[in-house]
């Protein structure tokens, strides 16, 4: 293992893409400082994966960004090519995400179905057809229950693409800053889905646990901060920054925040306090509390 050039490539990778260019120089500084000092000398794969990761959430505790262990070994691809490759394979294996569709019925006797989304929101370039196969199925519900408490991740245009089952209208979801090209765009419901829409009227509530992160937390922002659903359950984990990965070793990840995500109306997001509920309960207690609450 080379572990002069991978700190020493991560650094310089950190210090041009990371989506706060200040921060970005400290902890590239902070990465060449401790290669010269010999903080890393005697690291082996994990060992150096932890140093690096430690040291680079030092600043502002980014939980995006990190030199990422994989137990697997990781594709030989570009950084525009790595995650589509890593994720296509991982959409396969996990069925594009769709964990669980589950028929429930709530005291009052309305039906309700339970979505599980589990890992990741995979992009709908991958899963487009298990999510609107999913969303087909709970379509004609009087209540719906997504299960995000153990959606660790995944892509913008899912989240966007789940949200057009959910309204009736195109709706501005949230706006996303990149600092490569420093510009701002728009994300909105999609305007055209496959199959029937769950619509915009019907009772929506969103199960979230502390694993919830990322895309899945994006996904309960976007419904809460809409008024769409009521998100019930713990406080998320409290990552709002969207990030690419550079291979850097056969088993290492460097994986840069490149942008954030930006609340339309306060300018504000979830990045390191999480989403919070709108009602709090333990995350094992959250689909009864849930359905106690449906009308």
């Amino acid at each position: 293992m080379d572990i002069d050039r991978i700190v020493t490539s991560s650094a310089r990778l950190i210090e041009e893409q990371y989506v706060f260019p200040e921060i970005g120089t400290k902890l590239a500084d902070l990465l060449r400082a401790n290669l010269r000092e010999g903080r890393y000398a005697d690291a082996d794969v994990p060992g150096l994966s932890a140093l690096v990761t430690a040291d680079l959430q030092s600043a502002n505790g980014d939980l995006h960004l990190r030199l990422k262990h994989h137990a697997e070994e990781i594709p030989d691809k570009p950084s525009e090519e790595l995650t589509v490759a890593m994720f296509t394979e991982r959409s396969a294996r996990d069925l594009g995400g769709i964990a669980a569709v589950e028929r429930l019925v709530a005291a009052d006797g309305s039906t309700v179905a339970r979505l599980e989304i589990t890992p990741l929101l995979y992009p709908p370039s991958m899963a487009g057809d298990a999510m609107a196969a999913a969303m087909q199925l709970v379509a004609t519900a009087d209540v719906l229950v997504l299960d995000l408490r153990n959606t660790v991740g995944g892509d913008p245009t899912m989240v966007a693409f789940v949200c057009g089952y959910l309204f009736d209208e195109p709706t501005h979801l949230i706006d996303i800053y990149q600092r490569q090209g420093d510009r701002t765009t728009q994300s909105w419901s999609s305007p055209y889905v496959p199959g029937r829409r769950f619509g915009g009227t019907r009772p929506v509530f969103v199960l979230t646990s502390r694993r919830t992160f990322s895309g899945g937390e994006e996904l309960a922002f976007d419904l809460q901060r809409t008024g769409r659903a009521t998100v019930v359950g713990e406080r998320t984990g409290g990552g709002a920054h969207p990030r690419v990965g550079h291979r850097m070793h056969p088993h290492l990840e460097l994986t840069i925040p490149t942008g954030r995500a930006l609340d339309p109306e306060t300018g504000g997001n979830w990045e390191g306090t999480g989403v919070h509920p709108d009602v709090e309960t333990p995350a094992d207690e959250a689909l009864a509390t849930a359905l106690r609450r449906v009308p």
